[in-house]
């Protein structure tokens, strides 16, 4: 069925009963005048009428399709259309009395007040009736179906809003809901009346409202709340064990998209949340656009996030090089969905593998090197610490070197706050590797290239020796070598809360090693955002550190998230204490005591001073490390302890 038809059906039915109301409305305002006695209305009254009423009718006609009176839904008639119907029929009064008074014949007072009474009321009737008897089959029916009690969280324009949809997907059968009331801090609006909807009380009381109210869903309307009010609002809901559903953001408020379909579960996100540290794009763009940018391990989580955003910037070439092959399959898949027009190319490989990262530098020649590539498992890393030196130093050495030996403009390597007196050999290498990057900046400023370890690959039965040396000479490389430290990332392969879920998705016990362990999170976005802003503002040997907010206790995690699954921790969830493993610290730190933080121009990224150590003596030790064939653990702990001078081994833990 062609939907144009109906619509042309709908407003000929509409201008038709306006035609109708308009003449009965001014007829009967003559018949009213003269006591409704039809022999008593004077012939040139009658005439008058007559004679005016097709001019009275085009006219009005088109003053109602001026205002859109026969392009409303009638079932969503709102306060807006009642205006335009009160303006539109102001509109044709006055034209009314203009042409019947100056052209045809002066006519009483009260023909035009009765007229202009009964055209309104009957238009307004036209229009809002349909939804009139819709909502009264709903308050008919709402004491029969089974609704759902619903809280709206906000007494604002977005609650207010929501509101609104609710009654209109109730009357249409999308929904079942029956708000029952609005929580808001306002002082001034408890008490009052919203839409038929008392607000009940602010957000303190909100767990007794749930009880008393009989509350199956709170829906959280609060978008332009800041991100801590709105976790503390979000942790108070959580706490009634009722479904939670939340307004995404701010923007549904401004472009009037507020409808149930907007709303979306709570995710523990949501209740770790803080404002977004402000990232100035500009700089970004800056320094990425038009470039050659290399990613390693760029299809991990983190990697992976990286690629995305860097895609936005417009690089000359964006290269993927990761060893896993499944993982960077699938980024590129989405960057080929995604990103029709980025020019990329996916590698495979290892940075351990000396050679086959050189090809890459020689083949692609990379401005800006991001190294993601990396051990980051505190546990597996404890049972295979040769695999750690492998991978995190000796690897983030070769792409470092490499990189200064190929003049990239920036090197900007992904750390962590384990690095920060390091308890486990994870966060040790990656101690380690901040030194290897400030180091090489150093001597790179210095150009005592002699000072640098030395690269020792096998070749079949024989072992090459790479001299940095040797490869520096006659060169003047300008690449500025930094790093970005942060905390734990939310949703990252491997983190606990994606483990936290699969355990309750399993019907538990949900495992925690300590009852007092805290962490700082993140979200993997912010995280690469700081990254690339980093990169931005990079001068040379910089540690740049994200101020992540309050640290988290892990125990609390778990608990929000098994509440938000719809579960009572300790009674229908079990939380079990595994007690600490091998590596993990109850508390993660930001920066050791020498490294005073500096407040850089963007609010809550600061940047470390870095730590005066010998760069010779280091790169020596360094060279002993990497380039050592059989190391059994014991060796491991001793020498990167004096490496880094803070790594508490397992022989002192």
């Amino acid at each position: 069925m062609d939907i144009s038809k109906l619509l042309d059906k709908k407003k000929i039915t509409l201008i038709f009963f306006d035609v109708l109301i308009l003449n009965l409305a001014y007829f009967l305002a003559l018949y009213f005048r003269f006591d409704t006695n039809f022999s008593r209305i004077p012939y040139d009254y009658l005439s008058a009428f007559t004679i005016y009423t097709k001019i009275n009718t085009l006219i009005t006609i088109v003053i109602y399709t001026r205002y859109k009176m026969y392009n409303m839904i009638l079932e969503y008639a709102s306060y807006t259309e009642l205006i335009n119907i009160t303006l539109a029929c102001i509109l044709s009064l006055a034209s009314h009395v203009i042409f019947m008074t100056f052209f045809v014949k002066k006519m009483p007072l009260s023909y035009f007040l009765f007229g202009f009474m009964i055209q309104y009321v009957l238009t307004v009737a036209s229009r809002f009736a349909k939804k009139m008897l819709i909502h009264w089959n709903y308050k008919e029916d709402n004491g029969k179906k089974n609704y759902k009690k619903a809280l709206i969280i906000g007494a604002g324009s977005a609650g207010q809003t929501l509101k609104r949809d609710i009654n209109n997907s109730n009357c249409g059968g999308k929904t079942n809901i029956q708000v029952v009331g609005f929580i808001d801090d306002d002082p001034r609006k408890i008490n009052q009346y919203i839409d038929g909807v008392k607000v009940l009380g602010d957000r303190y009381a909100i767990k007794d409202i749930v009880a008393r109210e009989l509350i199956d869903t709170i829906l959280v309307a609060i978008p332009s709340v800041d991100e801590q009010e709105k976790k503390k609002v979000l942790k108070l809901c959580n706490q009634t064990n009722c479904e939670v559903k939340v307004l995404p953001g701010i923007y549904q408020m401004v472009s009037g998209k507020i409808t149930m379909s907007t709303l979306k579960d709570v995710q523990i996100e949501d209740l770790l949340g803080r404002d977004p540290v402000k990232i100035f794009s500009n700089e970004t763009f800056d320094y990425l656009n038009d470039k050659v940018v290399l990613v390693t391990g760029g299809g991990g989580s983190i990697g992976s996030e990286l690629c995305r955003q860097i895609s936005q910037y417009g690089p000359k070439l964006l290269i993927i090089f990761d060893i896993y092959e499944n993982n960077a399959y699938e980024i590129e898949q989405e960057l080929k969905r995604n990103n029709k027009d980025l020019n990329f190319i996916t590698l495979i490989g290892s940075v351990r593998d000396f050679k086959r990262v050189e090809k890459v530098f020689k083949t692609y020649k990379p401005d800006i090197v991001f190294h993601a590539a990396a051990h980051k498992h505190v546990p597996l890393m404890e049972v295979s610490p040769v695999e750690a030196i492998k991978n995190n130093v000796r690897g983030t050495y070769n792409v470092a070197l490499l990189s200064l030996i190929n003049n990239a403009k920036r090197f900007v390597l992904i750390s962590t706050d384990k690095a920060v007196n390091p308890t486990s050999i994870m966060g040790a290498t990656k101690r380690v590797c901040e030194k290897i990057i400030q180091g090489i900046n150093d001597i790179r400023a210095s150009k005592e290239y002699n000072k640098l370890a030395r690269v020792i690959i096998q070749d079949g039965d024989r072992n090459i020796t790479i001299n940095p040396e040797d490869l520096l000479e006659g060169k003047n490389p300008r690449t500025e070598f930094v790093a970005v430290r942060f905390g734990n990332v939310l949703g990252s392969n491997g983190s606990v809360i994606p483990l936290f879920k699969e355990q309750i998705a399993a019907g538990g016990p949900v495992t925690v090693t300590h009852p007092e362990i805290i962490r700082y999170f993140m979200t993997i976005k912010e995280a690469v955002k700081l990254v690339l802003q980093a990169g931005s503002m990079a001068h040379g040997g910089e540690i740049f550190v994200l101020d992540m907010g309050e640290p988290v206790k892990i125990d609390d995690l778990a608990r929000q998230l098994i509440r938000l699954s719809g579960y009572q921790p300790d009674i229908d969830m079990p939380i079990v204490y595994t007690g600490l493993r091998p590596g993990e610290k109850l508390y993660e730190e930001r920066l050791m005591d020498e490294e005073a933080l500096t407040d850089t121009h963007i609010n809550g990224i600061s940047v470390g001073r870095p730590l005066d150590f010998s760069r010779e003596e280091f790169f020596g030790k360094l060279d002993k490390v990497i380039n050592q064939k059989n190391i059994d653990e014991l060796d491991i702990v001793a020498t990167i302890n004096e490496l880094i001078n803070t790594f508490i081994g397992k022989e002192e833990i």
